[in-house]
Formats: C-alpha cells, sequence, structure tokens
C-alpha cells in the first residue's frame, strides 16, 4: 500500500512539473481536430513568426523571475530598440545599428538591475518607472510618428527573414529557437545558470555559499534587456516597421506564459523552455479561438481564466508544501497507530 502511494505520488508529481508540455499537447490535438483550417503549413508557420517576438522576450523575463524579481519594462525595451535600430540603419547599416540598439537594451536592464541591488527599490516599482520613462522617450524621439523602411535593402532582409528556409521555420524563428535551446543549456548545466536559482531560492543562502547575488541579479535584469531588445528588432526588420505600440501586448502575454509555464513569482523555480512552450500554447489557443469564429473578448476570457487556475493552484500547492515541511512520516505513523 505504501509503495503504491509512493508511485501515486511520483506520478503526480511528473505530472506538475511537465504540465505545460501535457496543456500544449492537448490544445495541440484538440485545434487539429476541430479548429478550421488550423492544421496546415501556412496557419502552422504563421503561429511560429507570431511568436517569434514574445519568445525571446520571455527567455530574459523568465531569468529575472527566477532571480525573484519582475522586469515590467520588457515591451517598452522591444519598442525601443526596435525604432533605435531602424532609425540608425539609413546611416550605419544594420550592421551598425543592430549592436547599438542591442547595446540600448543592455543599457536599460543594467540601470534596472542597479536600482534593485544598490538603491534597494523593488523591481516592480524600478521596472514601471522604466516603463513610463520609455514610452515618454519613445514617443519624444518619433514624434508620435511610427519609424519604417522603404530601402531595397530592408526589403531583401524582411523577405530573408519571413521565408521559410526549410518547413514551418524561417530565419527568424530559427534565431529564436537557438536563443530558447542555448538559454535552456546555460540554466541547466552552467554554474552561471544555476546562480540564478539559488538566488531566487534563497539570497541569503546564495551569499553564504560565495556568490555575489546583486551581479547575478544585474546580469539577469542585462539578459532580459537584451533579448527584449532582440525580440523588438527582429520583429521591426521582418516587417521594416516599429511602431509606437509595437510591444504593448507584450508584458501581460509573457507574464501570462511564464506563470502558467510553471515559473514562481517568489523565485528559485521555472524554466526558459517551460516559458516558451506556454507562449506557444497560448498563441495556438488564441488562433483556435479566432477560427472557431469567436471574438476577441472569448480570448481575453479564456487566457484570464487559465492564469487564474494556474495562480490557484500554485497558491494551493505552496500552502499543502508549507504543511508537511518538517514532518517526519514515520513519527505520523507511529502517533496514528497510538490514537487508535
Amino acid at each position: 500500500m505504501r509503495n503504491i502511494q509512493i508511485d501515486k505520488n511520483k506520478l503526480l508529481n511528473v505530472i506538475d512539473k511537465s504540465r505545460i508540455f501535457i496543456l500544449f499537447a492537448v490544445v495541440f490535438v484538440f485545434m487539429s481536430l476541430f479548429a478550421p483550417r488550423f492544421f496546415n503549413p501556412f496557419n502552422l508557420t504563421t503561429i511560429l513568426r507570431t511568436v517569434s517576438m514574445n519568445s525571446t522576450i520571455a527567455i530574459g523575463f523568465t531569468i529575472v523571475m527566477i532571480c525573484g524579481h519582475l522586469d515590467l519594462s520588457i515591451g517598452r525595451i522591444a519598442t525601443m530598440a526596435g525604432i533605435v535600430a531602424l532609425s540608425l540603419q539609413p546611416q550605419l547599416g544594420y550592421g551598425g545599428s543592430i549592436p547599438v540598439a542591442i547595446a540600448v537594451g543592455a543599457a536599460i536592464g543594467c540601470i534596472n538591475g542597479l536600482l534593485v541591488t544598490k538603491a534597494k527599490i523593488h523591481s516592480f516599482i524600478v521596472t514601471i518607472g522604466t516603463m513610463t520613462v520609455l514610452q515618454g522617450l519613445i514617443y519624444t524621439v518619433t514624434g508620435g510618428n511610427s519609424v519604417s523602411l522603404s530601402s531595397p535593402e530592408a526589403f531583401a532582409v524582411s523577405d530573408f527573414l519571413s521565408f521559410p528556409v526549410i518547413p514551418f521555420l524561417p530565419p527568424r524563428v530559427m534565431i529564436t529557437v537557438i536563443l530558447v535551446a542555448l538559454f535552456e543549456v546555460i540554466m541547466r548545466y552552467t554554474r552561471p545558470g544555476r546562480n540564478f536559482y539559488l538566488v531566487g531560492g534563497s539570497r541569503t543562502t546564495a551569499w553564504l555559499a560565495g556568490i555575489n547575488t546583486d551581479r547575478v541579479t544585474i546580469g539577469a535584469f542585462m539578459l532580459s534587456g537584451t533579448l527584449a531588445a532582440a525580440g523588438g528588432i527582429l520583429f521591426a526588420m521582418e516587417s521594416s516597421a516599429a511602431t509606437l505600440n509595437m510591444g504593448e501586448n507584450s508584458l501581460m502575454y509573457v507574464v501570462s506564459a511564464t506563470i502558467i509555464g510553471g515559473t514562481a513569482m517568489s523565485g528559485g523555480k521555472g524554466g526558459v523552455l517551460k516559458s516558451v512552450t506556454a507562449v506557444l500554447t497560448l498563441e495556438m489557443l488564441y488562433t483556435g479561438i479566432i477560427l472557431f469564429g469567436f471574438g476577441n473578448e472569448v480570448k481575453i476570457f479564456i487566457s484570464g481564466l487559465i492564469l487564474a487556475l494556474v495562480v490557484l493552484y500554485e497558491a494551493y500547492a505552496s500552502y499543502k508544501h508549507e504543511r508537511i515541511v518538517g514532518q517526519r512520516p514515520e513519527l505520523l505513523k507511529e502517533l496514528k497507530q497510538e490514537k487508535s
């Protein structure tokens, strides 16, 4: 009986850790079977292209959240980087404008990290402030107008990024896949990756282990800024345009996907691949809702419902874990036997 209980607990633990992959498989199979025109190469390629920017942004956001912080400026950083890359392209070419735009994202991330670690301001406050400042700066720099390119070079780059080299995978999507694989390996198998988990799990324990917690936290914010910038740049290059609200929806989209993917808001738990899988799952769900003929209000309701259920489940799991911390099953068994 005890072995059965142990096996049951192990099975439930595996299901819990793999829940986003199970949800992904369920949504994909359901939409493929029932949603009109869902399962075809054009639609699947479109979905992958659509999630590319938010998937890239989600990598950095997940790392910050694993560290126990939030970066609410990711959408504005993506917009700012896209505008910088396209604005400087006529003078510097993409070879010069892209590094400048990436450096802008990294610098903003560094400022966020310094304010959190050195000024001891909560990341929620810092990044909301950064988001607001960037919004004003974007409108000041652009004069309230979108930035677009119409040169042959810009159109050639746009066509290259959007045309599938192999089925389902245009170069823009391939870049995202490479970034996801790279950071999944870094987070799982390298010391810097494990340090992010240690700092998020217990800052004091990480400090006692000799980890420079401030440096790790600043690094997480710099990665978030850099990857948000990369996502915005790729999106702007593919469309040859950067609108003022380009990254407006990315924040809630990425936050929802990261939480649904299993990253704990308290830090120390989560994974890059899980967050990106959640981004893809949400996009498949949204696409299916549209193909079924439902409106945007249904999409918002469904996504909110899923997020609410996941948050409630996380709260229950945390409560259940707190109840059993420090318990010794063999002593509890003896106590029950004595009472009977």
